[in-house]
């Protein structure tokens, strides 16, 4: 088991049954996660005793992936890492005027079988730990030799499909002596699941929450996202505002602007009536177009006409700033060209 499998509440507990200090297991959590200490071995954690460090040893391991190739460009580094069982995921770093933003994997593929996304193409192998999902962070802030202020659950896989591992991870990143990132600075991304937005309604910390729609119907969305079949649009929308009423937190829309598709002028009219009255934010993304599918995105025209009818329709929208075009931009894409080899 990796020790970043573990909250402060369960380190304190590990601590406990084995005879020893509570405050030890504070002490642990600030070796491992404070940027000035960030040991990478338990013998680094010099105030604990010998016994117990090589308790831990025996117990834990520290480093469960490993960088494999990093892709660069204006702003943005992608990465790729391998686990243990030599699986592949990725993450990728943007940076923001107001922080470093991680968009961080889930899971090893993903089931969810989104028509437009390459994480899709290959199916779920299984979900992340906790601990491989930590990692991602601070693997990252080592090589880049900075601080990640944000974190994005957008990565390959459905996060609420990892449900549970999810929201330990955000109760260690958010922890004041865990990695310290603010509720507020983290935003979880899903399909549509709608129980488990029900359910996410009820988690007791303010994180953001993303609804990739991608659609303003059933009849579009099911072409795109198998999920629609399962859980219509009026069925999540429903969830949505049950969310809203429960947290008081704005919802965020994301859009994939495909050409031809879902991007007509009354596909925008469509969608300005869809979230009239709910306290939504609507992100328009230009397509980052791959080989292995053959989806095309909108031009800069049609994607401009699209964000004005939603302003005039008094719906707050922004069109997503691009990263990457130089490198392998779409979520999935560097692991497939991994796995194609």
């Amino acid at each position: 088991m990796s020790i970043y499998d573990l909250t402060i509440e369960e380190l304190t507990d590990y601590f406990l049954k084995n005879e020893d200090k509570k405050y030890y297991a504070i002490e642990l959590f600030a070796w491992l996660y404070s940027k000035e200490k960030r040991i990478t071995s338990f013998d680094e954690a010099t105030n604990l005793k010998k016994e117990t460090r090589e308790r831990l040893k025996k117990d834990f391991s520290i480093s469960n992936i490993d960088i494999v190739t990093v892709e660069s460009s204006k702003d943005v580094k992608k990465y790729l890492f391998k686990l243990n069982d030599n699986e592949h995921i990725e993450a990728v770093l943007m940076n923001h005027d107001y922080g470093n933003s991680l968009c961080i994997s889930s899971q090893v593929g993903c089931n969810m079988g989104c028509k437009f996304c390459e994480s899709g193409r290959r199916k779920k192998v299984r979900n992340l730990k906790t601990s491989e999902m930590v990692e991602q962070i601070l693997k990252v802030e080592s090589d880049a030799d900075l601080r990640i202020s944000h974190v994005v659950i957008m990565g390959i896989g459905e996060p609420f499909d990892n449900y549970d591992n999810i929201c330990k991870f955000i109760k260690i990143i958010n922890h004041p002596k865990g990695l310290n990132i603010g509720a507020r600075h983290i935003t979880v991304s899903t399909c549509g699941l709608v129980p488990k937005i029900l359910e996410f309604a009820d988690f007791p910390y303010q994180v953001n929450l993303a609804i990739s729609l991608h659609a303003p119907n059933d009849k579009i969305r099911e072409k795109l996202m198998p999920i629609s079949k399962v859980y219509k649009i009026e069925d999540l929308m429903k969830a949505i505002k049950i969310y809203l009423e429960k947290t008081n937190r704005r919802v965020t829309f994301e859009y994939i602007m495909l050409n031809g598709i879902n991007d007509s002028a009354d596909n925008a009219k469509e969608l300005a009536r869809l979230l009239k009255g709910i306290n939504a934010y609507v992100n328009l993304i230009p397509y980052n177009e791959t080989e292995a599918l053959q989806f095309i995105r909108s031009n800069p025209l049609t994607i401009a006409k699209f964000y004005d009818i939603l302003k005039k329709n008094n719906i707050t929208v922004t069109i997503r700033r691009e990263f990457g075009g130089a490198i392998s931009a779409a979520c999935g894409q560097l692991r497939s060209k991994k796995e194609d080899i």
